[in-house]
């Protein structure tokens, strides 16, 4: 079984603006140490307060950057269909591998309007992945509802961030086709592949990329002792990292090992002194200040 570790990547600002010089530190650090992707414009890369020129940047940087030594898999959804169209169409014009698709947010969609919104995405033609998170879109979808989307031509996988880890097994009953299964959740990574999965797109490979890499690998060969070994060392650390609202944790962790400025948009907040301390106090721990 192959796995594969993606990295949600922080987008990090600079007087309310985007960061170049440290997107491009970020992006190398994570190919230095063995991931096989990065997202930009996710949720960690606090893609609801991005302009629409922002997020074509960060997406284009990536690219650029990425230069086909790690896979770039672009978040492109919105709660509008057709804005969700033009931002995947862009990022297949400047050569991306593949979108990463939000479920509709805030409008509640009924399942046949989800699924009308996936099938207007796939006459983009590009391999696209669902993302199921129910608890920031208001919407958990169905097994059937995902089994029907995965009929769709260029739907190749989904990132689950459900928690519920019984649902790799039925979605694996009913999607007939080779799938592409992400926890969309660090804590629950080890437990994912066990029942099928196929890896993770991380918040904590941010800052431990070689880790949560190294964790993937060793599910991979089906060696979950030594799998074990390393979710032990980070479980306190994913738990610190989502102590408060993702990202604001990563990205204080990140401004702490030099990568970026700490500096966050409004309506997030910079996290309290005593989050400051927590996370200071781990990144101790783990040896990365």
């Amino acid at each position: 079984m192959n796995t594969n570790t993606y990295t949600a990547l922080i987008t990090p600002f600079k007087n309310n603006k985007l960061d170049e010089k440290a997107f491009e530190k970020i992006i190398k650090f994570q190919i230095e140490n063995g991931v096989d992707g990065i997202v930009p414009c996710g949720t960690t890369g606090e893609s609801p307060t991005l302009s629409h020129d922002e997020h074509n940047r960060l997406v284009e940087m990536a690219v650029q950057i990425a230069n086909k030594k790690v896979k770039v898999m672009a978040g492109t959804g919105s709660n509008s269909t057709y804005e969700a169209v033009s931002m995947t169409n862009h990022a297949k014009k400047i050569g991306v591998d593949s979108c990463l698709i939000v479920t509709p947010y805030y409008n509640k969609p009924t399942p046949d309007g989800i699924y009308q919104h996936f099938k207007e995405l796939n006459k983009c033609e590009i391999p696209l992945i669902i993302y199921n998170i129910p608890g920031r879109s208001v919407i958990n979808m169905s097994d059937q509802n995902l089994a029907r989307i995965a009929e769709l031509e260029n739907v190749i996988g989904i990132k689950d961030a459900t928690g519920d880890l019984a649902r790799v097994a039925s979605l694996r009953l009913l999607i007939k086709k080779d799938f592409l299964y992400l926890s969309g959740e660090d804590a629950t990574a080890v437990g994912f592949n066990a029942m099928g999965g196929n890896g993770v797109i991380s918040v904590s490979s941010n800052l431990l990329p070689k880790m949560v890499s190294d964790l993937q690998k060793y599910t991979a060969k089906g060696d979950y002792k030594q799998a074990l070994i390393i979710q032990d060392k980070l479980t306190e650390f994913h738990a610190t990292m989502f102590c408060e609202t993702n990202p604001i944790p990563v990205k204080y962790g990140a401004s702490l090992m030099g990568l970026c400025e700490s500096e966050i948009r409004l309506p997030l907040s910079q996290p309290s002194i005593e989050v400051r301390l927590k996370i200071e106090t781990i990144m101790k721990k783990m040896n990365l200040i």
